[in-house]
This record gives C-alpha cells, structure tokens and sequence, in this order.
C-alpha cells in the first residue's frame, strides 16, 4: 500500500510558477500511474494530469494544457507538477493520486491519495 505527501504548494502572483511535489513510501512505485487533481472551494474534485508508471506518457485536462507539466522521478519515488503561467482559477488544493493497472481509460479511479498542498494565485 502506497502512502502519499505532497508539497510545495503557497501563494504566488497570476503568471508566476510553482512546482508541487509528491512522495511516496510504502509500494513499488514504478508499478503506479501517478495523477494531480485538485479541488477548489465549493467544487467537485478535479483532473489535472496523469502520467503513466514509466513516465513515458502523460495526460492533461484541456485547461492546463500548455501550462503544466507533469513528471516523475522513479529512483526519488516523487512525482511533481510544475505549474507556469499561473491564473487566480488554478486556485485550489491540489491533491496526488496513485493507481494500479492499466493506465488507459485516464478516468479509472484513484485508490490512493494525499492529504493535500494548498495554491493560491492571486490577480
């Protein structure tokens, strides 16, 4: 059973960056897709992007296309997010998620998650 930690998360200015981190202990991490999502007040948990257990392929939600970049480092056991071009909409906890199995359709649930980093983008 995989357990998760994010970080990096804070208060930056609309067009600014962060990078988000997560590690993970307690599994082989290799064998997981790994995916952010995030869920601002009031709302329903949301897609970020998903990439697979070999890093070599990724998905994103159409509104962080271009802006966002996901990305793992296997002997680190972390996955990260670098976040660029920053808008007060991306505000929200952002969460990682871990599965196993096939990483196609990208909507399969996640079983496992972190407690959650808070962005906050002010304008």
């Amino acid at each position: 059973q995989v357990q998760l930690v994010e970080s990096g998360g804070g208060l930056v200015q609309a067009g600014g960056s962060l990078r988000l981190s997560c590690a993970a202990s307690g599994g082989t991490f290799s064998s997981y897709n790994m995916g952010w999502f995030r869920q601002a007040p009031g709302k329903e948990r949301e897609f970020v992007a998903i990439i697979s257990g070999g890093g070599s392929t990724t998905d994103y939600a159409d509104s962080v296309k271009g802006r966002f970049t996901i990305s793992r480092d296997n002997a680190k056991n972390t996955v990260y997010l670098q976040m660029n071009s920053l808008k007060p909409e991306d505000t929200a906890v952002y969460y990682c998620g871990a599965r196993r199995g096939n990483y196609y359709p990208t909507s399969r649930p996640f079983g496992y998650w972190g407690q959650g980093t808070q962005v906050t983008v002010s304008s």
